[in-house]
């Protein structure tokens, strides 16, 4: 008997999941919102205390971006790179360093004025 009153919410909302259409979730494109294609596609590799990132931009506007450099030691000092455009079909390299090691890094996307 007490098994029961330990299964019967599991299966309550099992069938509640189950239950619900997936019509019910909002998605952007049913509220008429178009996805915008913008960002370059950026891929990083860290190595020890060299970083170095490869951006391309599949789109047709162009994006501007910056490298963003965290170092381990609390004495080392985080860089950020300055703004690089990326125009359309193009491929860029952005590099930095740390004197130590690295704890994190990534790419900052901007749109371009026009």
């Amino acid at each position: 008997m007490r098994l029961a009153h330990r299964i019967a919410p599991a299966v309550a909302a099992l069938a509640l999941i189950i239950a619900v259409p997936s019509q019910a979730v909002p998605d952007d494109r049913s509220a008429g919102k178009k996805r915008e294609l913008f960002g370059a596609q950026c891929r990083i590799e860290i190595d020890r205390s060299r970083v170095s990132a490869t951006c391309h931009n599949p789109y047709p506007g162009v994006d501007r971006v910056a490298l963003h450099i965290e170092c381990d030691q609390w004495w080392d000092i985080d860089t950020d790179s300055r703004p690089r455009a990326v125009d359309p079909a193009e491929t860029v390299r952005l590099d930095g360093r740390c004197w130590k090691n690295v704890r994190g890094a990534w790419v900052s996307h901007r749109k371009a004025p026009v």
